[in-house]
């Protein structure tokens, strides 16, 4: 897939401009999905992120969290001004309610 096709909208949503194909550093990543190399359970925050959204293991970091690649999702959220408001957003995308957050499942 390339870097256009990873930022294309999917139907129904705006597009997103181009300057959101670079990662943010925005910490929704860390974040919102599960991971289960860490096990991070869906929706809380990974404990190796600091309050500045900053991996403190990101030298020696899971393959999963290395191979991540930046997309139309990350354009969506990264603008949020809070991680509490970029996981919300980035949830409510994938349809995951209250309900679903603290469980691994196997997204990441």
């Amino acid at each position: 897939m390339t870097s256009d096709e990873r930022f294309a909208a999917p139907p129904g949503y705006a597009p997103r401009s181009i300057w959101q194909s670079e990662c943010t550093g925005c910490g929704a990543c860390c974040a919102a999905p599960d991971i289960a190399a860490l096990n991070k359970p869906l929706g809380v925050t990974c404990v190796h992120l600091d309050a500045g959204c900053s991996c403190q293991i990101y030298a020696s970091r899971p393959a999963v969290c290395r191979n991540y690649q930046p997309d139309w999702v990350c354009g969506e959220v990264a603008i949020l001004p809070t991680l509490e408001a970029r996981v919300a957003r980035f949830l409510a995308i994938y349809g995951f309610t209250e309900n679903d957050l603290g469980e691994v499942g196997g997204t990441g």
